[in-house]
């Protein structure tokens, strides 16, 4: 005799779907921890795949409809410890209206006399936002090389969907802010790591 309560096949989902999520937090958890150096990287990358975190989406196109409503965007920029760089967005904030495309440009300089390889991760608060800021085009998570002393300007064209209007969560929001924040690269910090640790390496060796 069995209690009231879901069908076994149903029982049997539940535990498929809290596998996949167990499975799935356990990997990326696992990975962070394994590559602690690029940690911050394939954070960002698991937040962009997800939607996790206030990150942002990436659209192929503009949406079918504009609304009358309208919505300020602002921009913060920032950099990582370290990392010998200037980031800047060419204006604090800039009002659109919802589904509306949208254009504004982020000046990056290389404040060494070497060649530097950057990537640049993002994200849109309040959080629950995320999901509806959409880019048709940016430059981040792709390895960008400055030379020198180098500056150099970046497009990002964007809008935020219009569904942000209709949904209970998010309706009464007139303001979201994009973050960006740029890394070192992946291959440039697994190159800084190795190079950091042979002096321990040898040390070890007795070399």
């Amino acid at each position: 005799m069995t209690g009231s309560g879901a069908p076994p096949d149903r029982f049997a989902a539940a535990r498929k779907k809290m596998a996949i999520s167990a499975i799935a937090c356990v990997a990326v958890v696992g990975g962070m921890t394994g590559l602690s150096f690029a940690a911050v990287p394939l954070y960002d990358l698991f937040c962009r795949v997800t939607g996790f975190g206030g990150t942002t989406q990436v659209a192929v196109a503009a949406p079918s409809r504009v609304l009358d409503r309208p919505i300020t965007v602002r921009f913060d920029t920032n950099v990582s410890s370290g990392l010998p760089v200037e980031l800047t967005a060419e204006r604090r904030a800039q009002s659109t209206r919802l589904g509306e495309t949208a254009l504004v440009m982020f000046r990056v300089r290389n404040l060494t006399q070497e060649r530097l390889t950057i990537i640049a991760g993002y994200n849109v608060t309040p959080h629950k936002t995320g999901v509806f800021f959409h880019k048709l085009q940016c430059f981040c998570f792709t390895d960008q090389v400055l030379e020198p002393g180098e500056t150099r300007e970046f497009p990002v064209v964007y809008y935020v969907a219009p569904e942000l209007a209709s949904d209970m969560n998010t309706e009464e929001v007139q303001e979201v802010t994009l973050s960006y924040t740029l890394y070192r690269s992946l291959d440039e910090l697994i190159e800084q790591s190795e190079t950091a640790a042979a002096p321990d390496a040898l040390a070890r060796r007795g070399g």
